[in-house]
């Protein structure tokens, strides 16, 4: 399975690979929204983690896109953010994320979350 990791800190993606590669994802990164857009128009991913905060494009702007365009409708959408307030939560999940995660966050965390959106066992 592919695995898109959007964030624009390269530490963040580090650690989101390892657990994915682990996971057996094998992983594109891309530092912002507008550049995870041409990395799903080269190669189209069955998950897309996104950070909230970021240049150029957020994680929420991106995902309204992702949304919008049908031929991403099979991909899973997981943020992966410090955005915490419930406000966020819940309009991440109404613009059609499959779950949410706060970071700082756990390697069992991440497992745990792929597992409910059934990608992992």
């Amino acid at each position: 399975m592919q695995a898109l990791i959007v964030d624009d800190s390269s530490t963040m993606r580090k650690i989101l690979k390892s657990i994915l590669a682990g996971a057996g994802f094998e992983v594109i990164e891309a530092k912002c929204g507008a550049e995870a857009l041409e990395c799903l128009r080269q190669k189209c991913a069955d998950l897309a983690l996104l950070d909230w905060n970021m240049p150029e494009m957020s994680g929420i702007e991106l995902l309204g896109k992702v949304r919008s365009d049908r031929s991403y409708d099979g991909m899973k959408v997981m943020m992966v953010t410090t955005e915490s307030d419930e406000v966020e939560v819940e309009r991440a999940l109404q613009e059609g994320a499959d779950e949410y995660v706060m970071k700082p966050f756990t390697r069992d965390s991440i497992l745990d979350k792929l597992q409910i959106i059934g990608l992992t066992q």
